[in-house]
């Protein structure tokens, strides 16, 4: 049987889809949020408390049925085994949580696009609990939060909301495969994923003023939907502190020329403000095109740069890493057909900060060796959790090597990392998200 990530459609279920297919609640949800937040003030703060028991004043309570759906504007998703508990002790938010052994979602339908901070409340004051947090499309938040019984944690994380809107009434040219992705809505979904989560209370404010790091790039960078494909992209939200935002807006199979055509440059720029940051990876599939001269792939990265900076931003070049290609003597060899040497060029000429993931996971990739690489890759070029989470983990050294002024936003221990020595793949255990898909992302 296919999953709904395999016919291409990741779009929120809800009892509607029972009787009318995925398409019309689809159609369904657009027109809820088209008529319901029109004559609604702008809200920027939700406070949630979640189980049956006793509940402060501006917070709102929510039980195992509470489900998201069309003209409801919080709740469940895929709630099947969440269950809830409620105690004497503790106050309004600890005395009561809603736990599950399975993976689950809650989805917030937010006012505007941009950045929310997060603020999960997790425990349980007469149970242990573990829980990892993903955001959105898999986006890994936080990873395996451990609690002892009667034992409560508040861990804080950053989420980046968007749509396809552009200003004037465009829209950025979407394709087939992102229709209902959850990283193109205006909705925030959380995942909540461990041996046993145990959620008391969440709080999601709107904070329009911290710095953004965006992402421009292909399927090793996008937000990959489905299990088992995963890009570092949506393993470096792990290694940043809660105090500035990862904003990815890469995409499958995109060239760097493409990027552009379809607008999705263009959205980025209407979100960018002064101090954020556009990390840039194109590689992959702009070799399929010609050489760096034939698609100028170099005036185009400069062009870039240049609007970048007129909105008082930093461009970011980083070199596309290699393929998992070995010759007779276990060395990768180069695929890229000078790609990464084009962009380092262009670093120099435009005195950009430049993040070598080409040599990087070379380095990596040969400290493996030709045969256990294989763990930390999907196919020639894409990777799973473990070999997203390394490519992640050498960009977090590069950034701070060569960025002091983001340095200080790295979670503690994220740049402790040599490729030449690479983490125990036993030792990273990632939760499996639900929704997965034997269908290869678009470019290799």
């Amino acid at each position: 049987m296919n999953t709904i990530a395999e016919k291409g459609f990741s779009g929120k279920p809800c009892r509607v889809c029972a009787f009318a297919g995925y398409a019309v609640c689809y159609i369904f949800m657009l027109a809820g949020m088209a008529g319901g937040g029109q004559d609604r003030p702008m809200q920027t703060l939700w406070r949630f408390d979640f189980g049956n028991g006793s509940v402060s004043q501006g917070w709102s309570q929510v039980q195992p049925d509470n489900k998201f759906m069309p003209g409801v504007d919080f709740g469940f998703i895929d709630n099947e085994g969440v269950l809830q508990h409620s105690y004497e002790q503790g106050d309004d938010l600890t005395c009561d949580l809603c736990y599950s052994v399975k993976p689950f979602y809650f989805t917030v339908r937010v006012a505007q696009e941009g950045n929310y901070r997060v603020r999960a409340i997790l425990g349980d004051i007469r149970g242990e609990s573990q829980t990892s947090v993903k955001a959105e499309s898999r986006r890994l938040m936080l990873y395996n939060v451990k609690t002892k019984s009667g034992e409560i944690v508040t861990k804080e994380f950053i989420v980046n909301v968007r749509n396809s809107l552009l200003p004037g009434g465009d829209r950025v040219r979407l394709k087939s495969r992102e229709s209902g992705v959850w990283h193109w809505d205006d909705e925030l979904t959380l995942e909540f994923n461990g041996e046993r989560t145990s959620l008391c209370a969440l709080e999601i404010e709107y904070v329009p003023g911290i710095p953004t790091i965006f992402l421009a790039g292909d399927s090793t960078v996008t937000d990959q939907p489905a299990e088992p494909w995963t890009s570092w992209g949506q393993m470096l939200t792990l290694l940043f502190k809660p105090e500035i935002a990862i904003a990815n807006y890469a995409e499958s199979g995109e060239t760097l020329a493409a990027f552009t055509a379809e607008k999705r440059f263009a959205k980025i720029f209407s979100q960018m403000k002064k101090g954020d940051y556009l990390f840039i990876q194109f590689a992959h599939n702009d070799m399929k095109r010609g050489t760096p001269e034939q698609t100028g792939y170099s005036e185009a990265l400069k062009h870039v740069i240049r609007q970048t900076r007129d909105l008082g931003a930093s461009p970011v070049l980083v070199t596309s890493m290699h393929r998992r290609s070995f010759d007779d003597n276990g060395k990768v060899r180069d695929t890229m057909q000078g790609y990464p040497e084009a962009m380092k060029a262009v670093a120099m000429s435009e005195n950009v900060a430049l993040l070598d993931l080409h040599a990087m996971s070379r380095e990596l990739y040969e400290a493996l060796g030709p045969d256990r690489s294989a763990i930390a890759f999907q196919d020639g070029t894409h990777h799973n959790a473990y070999g997203a989470y390394e490519i992640a983990r050498c960009l977090a050294l590069a950034i701070s090597q060569e960025m002091p002024e983001l340095k200080s936003y790295l979670a503690d221990g994220a740049a402790a990392f040599r490729p030449a020595v690479p983490d125990d793949n036993a030792v990273l255990a990632f939760p499996v998200s639900v929704r997965s898909s034997v269908e290869k992302p678009e470019g290799d």
